[in-house]
């Protein structure tokens, strides 16, 4: 029996079912457009015999179209009522016993994931979309890539390179796990309720090595924040807290790095970062 989706009629009796109505806090607009979750799933080029995460599944669109694929998926769910009822709509659909796991949990607290997923395909909650992926890239170093869905802000700086006008943190930090690119745009039209901003797939490819251990991570990620808290100051000036303490320390530091003292935050690549870091 092949899996078949949700539509956008089901949707909304099961929500009603449920007593769901959709909120901001959790961030939750429901997919109802079936195309737009096989879009994702082609784009995340997930293949039978994946083992798929997806964060936040709420009714079950996205989650029923990977499993349509033939991979298997954990789901990690934050409120207990869909959690509850996900593997029911999963069964109904013609799911597979054993290919869906669902884990009642805060994704921001998770670590650990059954099933060892290597691939993460996700509509992220606007309000958390960027600590949740950082967490996860952070927690679970088998994920090897994936794609998701995110406010068109927040994927554009997901994917910024240096030297772009919204590069910043989060641009710095998604590229210490490898590459990111902008990978389509989704119409405010396909979700319930319809959103007041636009939405993009956001795709990533985790580098084949680790750039560095948890520890110098952590070091780098500290300069990240210091560099860009203050990203009209100089380096000199934005890093002096955590090179030394002065203005003269942190130039000293960031000329034996080979960065210009002047620069500012938004000119530097992670490899620039990491090379602080090693001078420290």
């Amino acid at each position: 029996m092949p899996v078949s989706l949700l539509g956008a009629a089901e949707i909304r009796a099961l929500a009603a079912d449920l007593d769901v109505t959709p909120t901001k806090k959790l961030g939750q607009n429901f997919v109802v457009d079936a195309n737009t979750v096989r879009k994702i799933v082609h784009v995340a080029e997930v293949a039978a015999g994946d083992s798929v995460v997806e964060v936040g599944p709420g009714l079950g669109s996205l989650t029923l179209a990977i499993l349509e694929a033939g991979a298997s998926v954990t789901a990690v769910e934050i409120d207990h009522r869909l959690a509850a009822r996900l593997p029911a709509t999963a069964a109904a659909h013609g799911v597979a016993d054993g290919a869906l796991t669902v884990v009642d949990a805060d994704a921001l607290r998770i670590t650990e994931l059954p099933g060892d997923p290597t691939v993460l395909v996700a509509n992220l909650p606007y309000n958390v979309s960027v600590p949740v992926l950082l967490h996860f890239l952070e927690t679970f170093p088998r994920l090897e890539r994936g794609v998701v869905m995110v406010q068109a802000e927040v994927g554009e700086r997901l994917a910024a390179p240096p030297g772009s006008k919204v590069y910043g943190a989060p641009s710095a930090k998604a590229a210490w796990y490898g590459r990111w690119r902008l990978a389509g745009t989704v119409s405010r039209q396909v979700f319930w309720p319809v959103p007041n901003v636009d939405s993009v797939l956001v795709g990533f490819h985790r580098d084949p090595e680790p750039r560095g251990s948890e520890a110098e991570r952590r070091r780098v990620f500290a300069i990240i924040d210091a560099a860009f808290q203050q990203r009209r100051k100089m380096l000199r000036q934005a890093l002096a807290g955590v090179l030394g303490g002065t203005a003269a320390e942190a130039s000293a530091v960031l000329e034996r790095a080979d960065v210009a003292p002047t620069a500012r935050g938004e000119e530097l690549s992670i490899d620039d970062f990491a090379r602080i870091a090693r001078v420290i």
